[in-house]
């Protein structure tokens, strides 16, 4: 518990202990009976009821008889309690901010909510980010995985409705920008008709124009044919035109760099779709169906030491 400074709370037990005298009745001129004692208890509570136990006085009394100051009681008698549930846990830091959150949850779970895709768009720390701001305490991703859903519950109640105390809390997990409140900029038409995409796919980067035409192609100042001997990469790059039957609608023309043939032809393909949809923005249901408004990322997994590829282990060798 170094490091730890810990406040004192003194437990004293309510009732002071006292020795046991029996009692006679005088009717009888015995014992008292079982009901004239439980007559006696009633009566006694009723004239004198429990009040707490006063504060504890850490120091003795002078003596009146005698001048001598008074004493300081020996700290060693006396009990020392953790203001937290959770101080001798592993990670009292998460289980403390863990019960917070649980404790709001049950507290306000009855106020109005918002549907999910009404809620306010919130982008919460990452695990990394929280897991350095409370100490090197060993948390897991899954435990904070589960904290990041309780916060999302907490996101639903309705913002016109949620306690000052709420969002205090709820802003210290959210992170200082969002970026799922930035917007794309549109790609325009220029002066001249013509549209410009980007695509990029594994380490390649392609730039895309698109104009109104009979269905010309060029990549790179080549035709679709020198520029990719591979069938498969020339239907790849205008998969897009072919699957909303515009192949003899527009002319494209394109640069691209970096990579293999197969990831060129893949960001083409993007970059194709995005010039396209600057055109006809009605056709993003059927391009969305055919599978190339959304970028691919996946990327070659890199090599590991004694591993012949990424996941590739050597032969065994008994001898």
């Amino acid at each position: 518990m170094e490091g730890r400074t810990l406040p004192l709370r003194l437990l004293r037990s309510p009732r002071a202990s006292s020795k046991w005298t029996p009692r006679f009745s005088s009717k009888t001129g015995g014992m008292a009976s079982l009901s004239d004692s439980a007559t006696h208890r009633a009566t006694a509570t009723e004239q004198s009821p429990i009040q707490a136990a006063p504060e504890f006085n850490l120091t003795t009394p002078a003596s009146s008889n005698t001048a001598e100051p008074p004493q300081k009681l020996s700290l060693s008698k006396l009990r020392v309690v953790p203001t937290s549930a959770s101080y001798f846990s592993g990670k009292p830091n998460f289980n403390d901010d863990l019960l917070k959150l649980q404790d709001l949850l049950r507290k306000y779970q009855t106020l109005p909510q918002c549907e999910p895709e009404e809620a306010p768009k919130v982008a919460w720390i990452t695990y990394v980010v929280y897991r350095n701001s409370i100490g090197e305490e060993p948390v897991k991703a899954a435990r904070y995985s589960h904290m990041v859903g309780v916060l999302k519950r907490l996101n639903l109640i309705h913002p016109s409705v949620r306690p000052l105390e709420l969002e205090k809390e709820l802003s210290r997990y959210r992170k200082a920008y969002n970026p799922q409140l930035n917007l794309t900029r549109p790609i325009i038409v220029d002066e001249f008709g013509r549209t410009r995409g980007v695509g990029r796919r594994k380490t390649s980067s392609a730039e895309v124009w698109l104009v109104e035409g009979e269905g010309e192609v060029l990549v790179n100042g080549k035709s679709l044919s020198q520029a990719f001997a591979r069938l498969h990469d020339r239907e790849s790059v205008i998969w897009s035109l072919k699957a909303t039957e515009r192949l003899d609608k527009y002319n494209m023309w394109a640069l691209v760099k970096g990579g293999g043939t197969t990831g060129q032809a893949e960001a083409l393909t993007l970059g194709v779709t995005k010039a396209l949809l600057a055109h006809e923005p009605l056709l993003k249901k059927p391009l969305r169906q055919a599978g190339v408004v959304t970028r691919d990322p996946r990327r070659v997994e890199r090599k590991k030491p004694g591993k012949e590829k990424a996941r590739k282990m050597p032969a065994w060798v008994k001898r």
